[in-house]
């Protein structure tokens, strides 16, 4: 049996090894409440049962667990900060069930492999096969978890935290590289080693629609507004940029009410 009140409470006693008043460290934690309040909705959603929503919302607890360590490491808590790729999934794993973390969170092992396979899952590109059903469920259900909170995320902090720049100036003035632009009209998640810019930042952020699993999800997003608020954050002022967000922007909608219609 999953006790969430319990594993809320060891989650809290866990930050305290970390510096909460940093605010990449406040941000992660933010987020990780965000996405547990994400799991209850889509739970609820798609009718999960009382045991893969206790399921759901302990994975979405533990998804980042591997960012605070992170943090310790690197004045930077995102994997593309310089480039050079951190795997916070494959480092909670890690912390979680090499070290024996888990059993802080959760009594029983019956719940560990989809645990595990669903936090390594979770940042990858795509899921791997050879899944069990229910594995699968669970990898998808944090994914889209995951990217409905980055989307709250995106309109609520700073860019200073986002981007690491608050100078919104450069940013708004920048052209998205045509990589990017391609990748985003053929309807793809942008990898991160491909952005050049902060701008090509944020629309990798945005492309993260092309990657939900679940209908009710791109619902939310449609309903809320969340894709033309993540767009329009920004005063674009690259008139090549301008043409290439109006592109984008129609694109997204069209996709949205093509993917909730099924």
């Amino acid at each position: 049996m999953i006790d969430i009140e319990k594993a809320e409470k060891a989650f809290k006693e866990y930050l305290k090894g970390y510096d909460v008043q940093d605010e990449k460290v406040a941000l992660k934690i933010r987020h990780t409440y965000g996405v547990v309040k994400a799991s209850q909705y889509l739970a609820k959603a798609i009718g999960l049962d009382e045991e893969n929503t206790n399921l759901s919302m302990l994975i979405a607890l533990l998804h980042d667990i591997g960012r605070f360590e992170q943090s310790k490491a690197s004045s930077d808590v995102y994997d593309n900060a310089d480039k050079t790729f951190f795997d916070h999934g494959e480092y909670g794993v890690k912390i979680l069930f090499e070290d024996g973390l888990i059993r802080n969170f959760v009594e029983e092992n019956t719940y560990d492999n989809i645990i595990k396979v669903s936090i390594l899952n979770h940042n990858k590109l795509a899921i791997e096969e050879g899944l069990t059903d229910k594995e699968l469920l669970h990898a998808k259900l944090i994914r889209d978890n995951d990217k409905l909170d980055n989307f709250r995320v995106k309109l609520e902090e700073s860019f200073k935290v986002l981007l690491g720049t608050d100078d919104l100036e450069k940013v708004s003035n920048e052209e998205i590289s045509e990589n990017i632009y391609q990748d985003f009209l053929k309807e793809r998640l942008i990898v991160y080693g491909d952005v050049k810019t902060d701008i090509d930042r944020w629309i990798s952020y945005i492309a993260y629609i092309f990657d939900f699993n679940f209908s009710e999800s791109l619902e939310y997003l449609k309903n809320n507004d969340l894709i033309n608020k993540n767009f329009d954050r920004i005063e674009y002022k690259n008139p090549k940029t301008i043409e290439k967000i109006n592109n984008m922007k129609s694109l997204a909608e069209e996709y949205v009410n093509r993917r909730c219609k099924k």
